[in-house]
C-alpha cells in the first residue's frame, strides 16, 4: 500500500492499488479493504512498525461512501498526555492557559469522513474511558465547553502491540478493544512477503526520471529478499531513497546492498558514475568509477541524521514533541537520538 508502496501512496493511485505485491498477503489485504469499505464499523489494524498501517487505512477510507469527506489522523502516542483531549475533542477559549482561542478537535474535523488513531495501545487510561463514551453516544464534548456536538465519524485504529495481552495486563480497557475492533485486520510484516520487495521498490521509484534510478541487479533483489527487515516497509523506502541518492543511475549489486543496509565496514561512494548497464545475469561488480574519492558512509548518514534533526528542533524552537512530529518520529525515538548525539532539549 503512511504512509506512510506497499504501504505507501502516491496520488493517482486507486485504493487498491494503494496495496503493492503479488503475495497471497498483498491480495488477502486488497480484498480485505474492499468488504470492510463497504461497512461504517469500527477498524482495528494490528502489525509491526512501519508495515503500513496508516496507508491501509487510508486504502479503506478512500474505497468507502466518505471517501469525498475528510480523512483526520492522529497519533495517539506522540501527544502528550495533558494534550490528549483537547486534541481529540477540541476545547473553548480559557479552557486552560494558552487557549487563547476556541479549537475543534479531531472529531470535529473529521465529521462525515474517517478518523484515524494512530498507536491506540499507547493511549493513558482515563482517557480510554472518554474515548469510550463518545464512541458509544457519538457526542463530543470540547474541554471547557457546557454542551455536547454531535459527530458522524468512522473509527480506524492501529497498533504495533498486542492488544490482548495489554488488556490481560489492565493497561488496556476490553470494552474498548471490542468497540474499536469490530474489524480486526492484521498486516503482516515485511518479511512475510518478501516476493512483493522488487514490486515495491519499482513502486517507489515511479516518481523518478530513469536516469535518476539505481538499478538492482538479480544478487541485489536476492540480497534484498533475504534480509529480515525489522523497520518493514518503511526501512525498504529508506533503503531505496538512500540507494538513488548515492547510486542513482547505475547497476548495484549485493555488496552495495549491504553497504545501504548498514551490513558491512567497506567504504565506498565515488563521487562521479558510468550509466547503469543492462542488467547482468549475477552478481556482477557496480559500474567502474571515473574518479575514486571514497567517503564513510555511516559517518555520512550520520551527519545528515545530526543535520535534520538539529534542522527540526530550530523549527520547532527546541519542543522535542514538535520536533518528532516534524521528522515523523516517535518522541521517544527522537530523544535517543539526541542522546546519541549529545543534543539538548533547548537546542
Amino acid at each position: 500500500m503512511k504512509s506512510n508502496a506497499q504501504l505507501q501512496t502516491i496520488p493517482g493511485d486507486a485504493p487498491a492499488d494503494m496495496i503493492v505485491g503479488q503475495s497471497h498477503a498483498m491480495a488477502n489485504l486488497r480484498q480485505m479493504v474492499r468488504r470492510v469499505a463497504a461497512s461504517n464499523a469500527s477498524v482495528m489494524i494490528t502489525g509491526p512498525s512501519g508495515a503500513g498501517k496508516e496507508v491501509l487505512a487510508r486504502a479503506i477510507h478512500e474505497e468507502s461512501s466518505r471517501a469525498g469527506k475528510p480523512f483526520v489522523a492522529i497519533n495517539c502516542g506522540a501527544i502528550p498526555p495533558e494534550l490528549i483531549e483537547s486534541e481529540l475533542f477540541g476545547h473553548e477559549r480559557g479552557a486552560f492557559t494558552g487557549a487563547h482561542s476556541r479549537r475543534i478537535g479531531r472529531f470535529e474535523e473529521a465529521d462525515g469522513g474517517t478518523l484515524f488513531l494512530d498507536e491506540i495501545g499507547d493511549m493513558r487510561f482515563d482517557m480510554q474511558v472518554k474515548l469510550l463514551r463518545v464512541l458509544e453516544d457519538r457526542l463530543v464534548t470540547r474541554v471547557g465547553a457546557s454542551g455536547a456536538v454531535k459527530v458522524d465519524v468512522r473509527i480506524i485504529s492501529a497498533t504495533h502491540q498486542d492488544i490482548r495481552a495489554a488488556v490481560a495486563e489492565n493497561r488496556f480497557r476490553q470494552d474498548l478493544q471490542f468497540r474499536l475492533g469490530v474489524l480486526p485486520i492484521q498486516v503482516p510484516a515485511l518479511a512475510a512477503h518478501a516476493e512483493d520487495v522488487p514490486l515495491l521498490v519499482e513502486h517507489f521509484q515511479r516518481p523518478l526520471d530513469a536516469d535518476q534510478r539505481v538499478h538492482f541487479s538479480r544478487a541485489a533483489f536476492d540480497r534484498l529478499e533475504q534480509y529480515d527487515w525489522p523497520g518493514n516497509v518503511r526501512e525498504l523506502r529508506n533503503v531505496v531513497e538512500r540507494a538513488n541518492v548515492l547510486f542513482g543511475g547505475t547497476m548495484i549489486g549485493r555488496h552495495e546492498v549491504d553497504e545501504l543496509l548498514g551490513l558491512s565496514d567497506v567504504q565506498l561512494a565515488p563521487s562521479v558514475r558510468e550509466p547503469a548497464l543492462p542488467c547482468p545475469a549475477n552478481d556482477e561488480p557496480l559500474a567502474q568509477w571515473t574518479e575514486r574519492t571514497p567517503i564513510n558512509l555511516k559517518e555520512m548518514l550520520e551527519t545528515l541524521e545530526l543535520d535534520r534533526i538539529q534542522t527540526a528542533l530550530d523549527m520547532a524552537d527546541g519542543v522535542v514533541t514538535e520536533a518528532a512530529r516534524l521528522l515523523t518520529l516517535k518522541r521517544t525515538t527522537l530523544i535517543e537520538k539526541m542522546r546519541k548525539y549529545s543534543l539538548e532539549r533547548g537546542a
